[in-house]
């Protein structure tokens, strides 16, 4: 089985950014993120590529747009106007859908797995995680990270499978 995994670090009002930029800044869950989608595809909207400075390395990006003219030239990246069309190249293997929350919504009909970062505070945002459904998602790993010198804010690995 593979595994269609939408992976995201939401505050606990499922606020995951402003501005097309991140709330908080969590180096453990960044190199959490890094471990987990290395090697694999990559799913995102337009906005949410942007807003790297360059592509990620060792991960093919599946870029989602409804620009018909927008084109990245780099070897890693690949543009595609929908969801169905970016799942179409991901061929029964492993990939994560790294949001915005417009493609959050739009993959949850797809996916099959969770791995939200449950940051324990609340935030102003204009980008949400949607909400996850109990009856839907069963909750299958739970580890709690303190505050500490490097990080401002505690927070959750949690993992979900659909049931």
């Amino acid at each position: 089985m593979y595994y269609i995994t939408m992976i995201a670090a939401a505050a606990e009002n499922n606020a995951l950014g402003k501005d097309n930029d991140l709330l908080w800044h969590l180096p453990d869950d960044f190199k959490r993120f890094k471990a987990l989608t290395t090697g694999h595809k990559i799913i995102m909207g337009r906005k949410t590529f942007e807003s790297f400075p360059k592509p990620l390395p060792n991960r093919v990006h599946i870029i989602i747009t409804r620009d018909k003219n927008y084109f990245v030239e780099h070897p890693n990246c690949i543009v595609v106007h929908s969801i169905e069309n970016a799942l179409l190249l991901v061929n029964n293997e492993d990939c994560f859908i790294i949001g915005g929350g417009e493609i959050y919504t739009q993959a949850e009909k797809f996916a099959n797995k969770i791995e939200l970062t449950r940051v324990h505070a609340s935030f102003e945002a204009d980008t949400f995680f949607p909400e996850i459904n109990p009856k839907k998602w069963n909750l299958v790993a739970k580890k709690h990270h303190e505050i500490d010198s490097k990080h401002k804010y505690a927070f959750t690995y949690l993992t979900y499978l659909k049931v």
